[in-house]
């Protein structure tokens, strides 16, 4: 599960070292966005991904407005791969039992770390015979498919966050998501060179849907 303690302690001492972050928060709030430090994304990668046997690793995030460039270590069919892709964010649907983030991957390259593996996959990323413009829909005939993998077609990849085991066992987590369609919904995602743009629309459901929540006793 997510250490929240550990989260917030890492925000604190993020906004202590970087106090203008409040002021730049404050400016964008007031249009109902939501300024999300790069900073903050590449801790949560590496708090999710630290001491996992299997799985990616060495997950770096650097920013290529309006999309993230993220490169990652993986392991696929006995060949270990350094991958990278410029990642744009189209869709974010968040509600009781989903948190679905709909991916596009752009300029995807695929590199082996060892030159000597022998494999078919290492024969194949060697004779450049692979459709990385087609990604997406490799990934999803992989044999070691992430569980949080919901859909993969061509250069599209739907995830949802709460297959992931440690949102699964988190209650917690589950009960703040069930409130979150009332709250708020997310109509885009842009990178800068500092940030996650987040706009954001509060209430979309509208002020009795809130209300009528809180009548039936959900979970808070």
């Amino acid at each position: 599960m997510l250490d929240y303690k550990a989260a917030l302690v890492a925000s604190a001492n993020y906004l202590k070292q970087h106090p203008r972050e409040l002021l730049h928060g404050a400016r964008k709030a007031r249009h109902w966005r939501f300024a999300l430090p790069l900073a903050a994304l590449k801790w949560l990668a590496t708090e999710m991904t630290s001491g996992m046997k299997d799985g990616p690793r060495d997950v770096r995030i650097a920013p290529c407005p309006p999309g993230l460039r993220v490169d990652v270590t993986v392991e696929q069919m006995s060949t270990w791969l350094r991958a990278s892709c410029v990642v744009h964010l189209e869709r974010v649907t968040l509600n009781a039992d989903s948190a679905e983030i709909e991916l596009r991957l752009k300029n995807v390259e695929v590199h082996l770390l060892d030159d000597s593996t022998q494999s078919p996959l290492s024969a194949l990323i060697r004779s450049q015979t692979l459709d990385l413009s087609r990604v997406a829909s490799l990934v999803a005939y992989l044999p070691s498919r992430p569980a949080a993998l919901v859909e993969a077609v061509d250069d599209r990849i739907v995830v949802d966050l709460m297959k992931l085991p440690r949102f699964l066992k988190d209650a917690r987590l589950r009960a703040a998501m069930a409130l979150l369609p009332d709250l708020l919904a997310v109509d885009s995602v842009v990178a800068d060179q500092d940030h996650l743009d987040i706009a954001i629309r509060p209430f979309p459901r509208g002020i009795p849907a809130i209300l009528g929540h809180r009548n039936h006793g959900s979970p808070v």
